[in-house]
Order: structure tokens, then C-alpha cells, then sequence
């Protein structure tokens, strides 16, 4: 007889084969971007600020150092999309940038896709967040969040679902980039579920789910294996966790986007 655990596993891998035939977009046009802008809340600020950890992989891609000053994470605490001042924040010169954005990431709060009207919502606020981007002439990416676990009280078992067709939707609609970060962390949840991931409130990101997170932006954008990396946080993040962490990573990328790395 076959268990509801293997059901409920086979359709998360259909679900994910499915919508990585439906991406427009599965690359940039300039692949080694400097001057960046992350916009969204503390999923991109716990453990070091995600940024930090992408650009010190971009680093060693690039063999050479990316101007700290040109790339900036703007963070709040517990934010929506609208709570952000992105006429502010796309003045490069207003927090310290020396020229204006190559790249601009945009990160969505936790409860954004949840229901069919926060979705109108988060829907809107994305057009008109691009709208703006595209008027300063820089490239632009989704950052698809990962959804809560137990024992957090906002889980539900459609999340993932409802998080990666809002996310789809909104850059197919947009044509632009999205990171498939949240399927990411389905996917290794799937080979090892008892990796931590999450923090013990079931929400935001432990280390190894920052790490895992930055893999995929990085191979996202440069279109290059995070197998190649050297990067592991001075030792923090063990041999085991490393080369793991970055296989799932190279397989998510690959898949979503319908690539060979």
C-alpha cells in the first residue's frame, strides 16, 4: 500500500517539474553584477545578512572584490512590500551608491501570498515596485521565500504552492528573474529531513538555510555550479552541510530554470 507520505512527495516533485516549464525568464543580461539592492525583511538580514554571503561568493568568482559601498541590503523588521520607500531606496546616492543599481532584489513578507486577496495585493505592489526599477534602467529579480514549518502557527501544507505560483506569476507577468530559493528548501528537506533549515520558531532561516539560499542566488545569477565554490563562512558551515547544501542547490537551479550549470 502507498503511504500518504509518498503521495504527498510525488506530488511536490510534479508541482515542481510543472512550474519550472512555465518560468519566461531564466536568466540575466549581465551576469556579474556589482551594484546591488536587496529589499525585504529579516529572512535576508538573520545570519550574517544573506548579501554578505552572496557577495563573498560572487568574490571569489570573480577573483576580486565587490566595493562594499555599492552593495546594499535594506531591511524591516517583519515588513510587506509596502512598507517600503523604494522611491527612496532606487536614489542610489540617498544610501551611499556610487552609480545606480545593476541588480535590484525584491523579497516579499511571510503572509503575502496566503489568501486570494493578499495576493491581489502583493501582486500589485510588485508591478508597481518593477515599474519603478525598470525607470532606473537596472535588472531585477524575485526573491521567493520559503514557507513556515512546524511548529510555527502560520504553516499550512499548501504554502510552498501558494508561495511559488504567486512568485511565477508575478515575474512571468513582470518578465523578470526569480530565485527559486523556497523550492530549494523543499528539495532538501525531501533528501534530508531532519536538516535545520529553519529556526526553532519555524519562520526564519538558520545558517545552513541562508547558505543554501545564497547557493541558489549566486548559480541564479552567474549561471555557474555553487559546486565550484570554496565558500563555507571560515569553517562555519561543515564539509558535509557544504557539498550537500550546494547539490541541492545546483539540481534546483537547473531544474527551474530548464539549464545545464
Amino acid at each position: 500500500m502507498i503511504s500518504m507520505r509518498f503521495i504527498v512527495l510525488l506530488i511536490l516533485i510534479f508541482t515542481n517539474n510543472i512550474l519550472s516549464k512555465e518560468v519566461i525568464v531564466s536568466e540575466l543580461e549581465n551576469k556579474t553584477p556589482e551594484r546591488f539592492l536587496y529589499i525585504g525583511n529579516s529572512y535576508l538580514y538573520y545570519n550574517d545578512s544573506l548579501h554578505n554571503h552572496v557577495r563573498r561568493m560572487l568574490e571569489e568568482y570573480y577573483e576580486k572584490d565587490i566595493d562594499r559601498g555599492n552593495y546594499k541590503s535594506v531591511t524591516i523588521s517583519g515588513s510587506r512590500l509596502s512598507h517600503h520607500n523604494i522611491e527612496y531606496y532606487l536614489n542610489h546616492k540617498n544610501i551611499g551608491v556610487d552609480a545606480p543599481y545593476e541588480l535590484v532584489v525584491i523579497q516579499g513578507g511571510s503572509g503575502e501570498t496566503d489568501t486570494d486577496s493578499e495576493r491581489k495585493i502583493f501582486f500589485k505592489e510588485v508591478d508597481e515596485m518593477v515599474k519603478n526599477i525598470k525607470s532606473h534602467n537596472a535588472e531585477i529579480a524575485l526573491y521567493m521565500i520559503h514557507p513556515f514549518v512546524e511548529p510555527n502557527k502560520g504553516a499550512y501544507s499548501e504554502m510552498l504552492s501558494d508561495v511559488k505560483s504567486a512568485y511565477i506569476k508575478a515575474a512571468n507577468k513582470n518578465n523578470i528573474l526569480v530565485f527559486p530559493v523556497g523550492i530549494a528548501f523543499n528539495n532538501a528537506y525531501i533528501k534530508r529531513p531532519n536538516i535545520a533549515l529553519h529556526k526553532s520558531d519555524g519562520s526564519h532561516p538558520d545558517m545552513l538555510g541562508t547558505y543554501l539560499a545564497a547557493c541558489v542566488i549566486f548559480s541564479s545569477i552567474t549561471h555557474i555550479s555553487p559546486k565550484t565554490l570554496d565558500y563555507d563562512y571560515s569553517g562555519v558551515i561543515g564539509r558535509g552541510d557544504k557539498d550537500f547544501l550546494q547539490n541541492v542547490a545546483h539540481d534546483t537551479v537547473e531544474k527551474f530554470y530548464d539549464i545545464e550549470l
